[in-house]
């Protein structure tokens, strides 16, 4: 089952600024990806990643132009917004008293009418997300005492079950373990081919970013300074500029892989 193919062109976005108070925090970002791409977005802390993904999803005010499936997200109503496009935030607002099923249900009201109830294929769409993340045994347990690791696939579920065309994920693996990451960052890429899904995720990882994007998207200060295939995007010497780092590249079949350093004479 999965998600539903779209009919939308992607992401674009023109010019896109934005600015808390008088601090500019994206700068002019210009924005291509077509639709049923995995783009990955990298930099370090404090580059702008987290906010481009609220401003692509119409959560923060924006200058530009910006358009996610044949959406625009400043001049469209949140539901038509919602069936176009899922964000996985970082840090996920978990209501008191919901459990797991009822977190990841909340993905389908985009899709029910306004005074509707849940049909049979929204159920089997809730169903089968839980089966493909392995939470069948959490399904019951109240959303609030599950652990870092475990409620991020949950919040992954419910934007899942939105089935959008665009998916905007945020840091999405990392309170998981090595084998969840696996899974989750298998699974993500298997509804990009299945359902022509646009993936759009922000990744401190660059081995699995560069794995997983077919694109890299490099930002530094708010302002995008590589864009490209990952072996184009991910040299030591970039690293090097713009994250401080002394990194090794392996490279593979499946993308480069970064490896860190150790300083020398850092310790026995």
């Amino acid at each position: 089952m999965g998600v539903d193919a779209g009919t939308g062109s992607g992401v674009r976005c023109r010019g896109l600024s934005v600015a808390r108070g008088t601090v500019a925090v994206l700068h002019e970002i210009d924005l291509e990806i077509a639709q049923g791409t995995w783009v990955s977005l990298v930099g370090p802390n404090g580059s702008g990643k987290t906010t481009l993904l609220h401003a692509l999803a119409g959560l923060v005010p924006a200058a530009g132009e910006i358009e996610l499936a044949g959406v625009r997200p400043g001049s469209s109503r949140r539901r038509a917004i919602a069936r176009a496009v899922a964000l996985m935030p970082q840090r996920p607002v978990v209501p008191e008293g919901t459990t797991v099923r009822e977190l990841i249900a909340l993905g389908r009201t985009p899709h029910i009418p306004r005074f509707g109830a849940e049909t049979r294929h929204d159920r089997d769409v809730i169903d089968d997300i839980i089966a493909r993340l392995d939470l069948e045994e959490l399904a019951s347990r109240q959303a609030t005492a599950l652990s870092g690791g475990e409620l991020q696939r949950v919040v992954l579920a419910r934007a899942l079950t939105q089935q959008p065309q665009v998916l905007l994920l945020d840091e999405p693996t990392s309170a998981l373990d090595i084998g969840h990451q696996q899974q989750v960052l298998d699974l993500v890429d298997s509804l990009r081919v299945e359902a022509d899904l646009t993936v759009l995720a922000a990744m401190h990882d660059l081995t699995s970013a560069a794995h997983y994007g077919e694109r890299l998207v490099l930002l530094e200060q708010g302002r995008i300074v590589a864009d490209g295939k990952p072996s184009e995007v991910l040299t030591e010497e970039r690293i090097d500029a713009v994250y401080g780092a002394r990194v090794e590249i392996l490279h593979r079949a499946d993308g480069p892989a970064v490896l860190p350093l150790r300083s020398r004479g850092s310790g026995s």
